[in-house]
């Protein structure tokens, strides 16, 4: 079965569901390991510093995005570790999952930000394309 899961977290409920199929399938194993993996783009770090004032109001923010994943995996009893990235998430998710050996990823079908996804592709569709291993898409 599956080692290493690679969950990919941006506080949506797409992703909250995913999380969801993954902490599943983790349970089958005790030996899995969770990587819950965030990606900050270009475009919410901008909106990140006009919204907060202070750095710690910033990392409040993105420690957010993961909190509930994580306390996801705590409750289901599963190993996890987080991963904050920065650059475009896709070719950033697609980098960590094949430098790390990663087995499977798990994302969801949407994210935060619709009209990037309108302009410049989905990252799960990014993601499918690019990444060596089985790509789970959760709607």
């Amino acid at each position: 079965m599956y080692k290493k899961i690679l969950i990919a977290a941006d506080g949506s409920a797409h992703s909250l569901r995913a999380a969801d199929h993954a902490m599943k399938l983790a349970a089958y194993n005790p030996q899995t390991l969770l990587e819950i993996v965030y990606v900050l783009d270009s475009e919410h770090v901008k909106t990140d510093v006009l919204l907060s004032w202070s750095m710690l109001d910033q990392t409040d923010v993105r420690k957010e995005r993961v909190r509930e994943v994580e306390e996801k995996a705590t409750k289901a009893g599963v190993k996890f570790q987080t991963t904050i990235l920065q650059g475009d998430p896709g070719p950033a998710l697609v980098k960590y999952a094949n430098d790390n050996k990663v087995d499977l990823i798990v994302l969801g079908s949407r994210g935060l930000n619709t009209l990037q996804e309108l302009v410049l592709g989905s990252v799960s569709h990014k993601v499918a394309k690019r990444a060596d291993c089985p790509v789970m898409i959760v709607k």
